[in-house]
């Protein structure tokens, strides 16, 4: 308990993720990395009783593969939080999950020089 004047040491963020994930422990990141890309499963329809953050999940998720970072920054919620409710929806069968896109290979600078070279050549 706090003494009066002083403050909480719970915020209204704190609370409200508490809320959202029903008390539950937030899964591991192993689970659904940042980067793993997530949509919705073909033919599927929304669960029944699903919350406001269930709902914006659904719509967001139905335009197309998002970052599990993206969906928490679109929905303004911890990611952990993001991370737990995309986890519920995978299980469900509601969710597709792709792993992350490869990293891009460095290329010399010789090659890219080579290629700048010949594109001023074309340009003029």
């Amino acid at each position: 308990m706090t003494a009066p004047g002083e403050e909480s040491p719970v915020t209204s963020d704190f609370v409200r993720s508490y809320v959202i994930t029903g008390g539950r422990s937030l899964p591991s990141s192993d689970e659904l990395a940042l980067h793993t890309l997530v949509t919705l499963a073909p033919e599927r329809t929304m669960p029944l009783g699903a919350g406001p953050e269930v709902r914006a999940i659904w719509e967001l998720c139905s335009g197309g593969y998002l970052s599990v970072a993206e969906v928490a920054g679109h929905l303004g919620l911890p990611v952990g939080v993001a991370r737990l409710l995309l986890t519920d929806l995978a299980e469900q069968g509601h969710l597709l999950r792709r792993a992350e896109p490869p990293r891009a290979q460095n290329v010399d600078r010789a090659t890219l020089e080579k290629v700048l070279n010949g594109l001023q050549s074309l340009i003029g």
